[in-house]
């Protein structure tokens, strides 16, 4: 009995010391991950694991995680109380074609499941689409969270009313969808379904306010149109070869929707 006590003893006692090893050993990998990976643990970060021996990468990545945690929801939320919403002032002339900077491109998906590249420009003579479907004028508005919505409409419905019956302008709204559960396929798909609208038997010829979604991470797109506050309405008017001409923020008020207005007619007659 005595024998059978001290061979259990000794069994516990070693598995302890197994236990404890490989615990220490999981700490010790984890103390060796680069920040970034230790506080993004989700699965499409995850997947970055082969970059671990890529210095540069590694860097980029410290920088952007440095980045994100110098602002968050609270900051967002007090700017917004202070500004309401107007993080980027409206421009009051349009902005010379020489001096305006060209808007990202990025890929947006329809609810019907297609996809589309904006802006549709024209890039030197030739054009990304058929010529003949390349606006004068483009009003690409960005929301990335559903509290800007209202922001948003505060511009486009106002320019839809004014614009309605112009081929030369498109109007696009997105929405941006940064959760990487939502950006799972099947979640993806359900999404899409659920915001999908029935046909309709509009002019093409005439003004649509095209609702679209971009899926994924747009730290990098964010970061090249310098927005930092989420929780604001974004608003953009690009020529035909995707230049930003105009742009503003927040709710629209009487004077910025003139400006906008006035803007977008100049560019039909550029």
């Amino acid at each position: 009995m005595l024998a059978l006590k001290r061979l259990t003893h000794h069994s516990f006692c070693t598995r302890a010391s197994i236990v404890a090893s490989q615990h220490m050993r999981q700490q010790e990998m984890l103390h060796l991950l680069p920040l970034p990976h230790l506080a993004q643990m989700n699965p499409k970060r995850f997947l970055d694991i082969y970059q671990f021996g890529n210095k540069a990468a590694i860097e980029k990545e410290r920088a952007r995680l440095a980045d994100e945690m110098s602002r968050g929801y609270f900051a967002d939320m007090a700017e917004l109380k202070k500004h309401g919403g107007k993080i980027i002032l409206a421009n009051k002339v349009i902005v010379p074609a020489m001096a305006a900077v060209k808007f990202p491109d990025f890929e947006v998906n329809y609810s019907d499941g297609k996809t589309l590249k904006l802006p549709i420009r024209l890039c030197g003579n030739v054009a990304d689409a058929d010529e003949s479907s390349v606006p004068k004028a483009s009003l690409i508005c960005l929301s990335f969270r559903a509290n800007s919505q209202a922001m948003i409409n505060s511009w486009s419905v106002p320019f839809f009313d004014t614009f309605s019956k112009s081929k030369d302008v498109h109007l696009y709204e997105v929405s941006f969808i940064d959760s990487w559960f939502l950006c799972l396929k099947p979640i993806k798909k359900l999404l899409m379904w659920t915001t999908r609208k029935p046909n309709s038997d509009e002019i093409k010829d005439t003004l649509e306010r095209q609702m679209v979604y971009s899926f994924g991470d747009h730290y990098y797109f964010r970061k090249e149109l310098k927005i930092l506050n989420l929780l604001s309405g974004y608003i953009f008017l690009l020529d035909q070869f995707g230049r930003i001409r105009w742009q503003g923020s927040g709710f629209a008020t009487k004077d910025e929707l003139l400006s906008l207005l006035s803007c977008t007619s100049l560019l039909l007659t550029e």
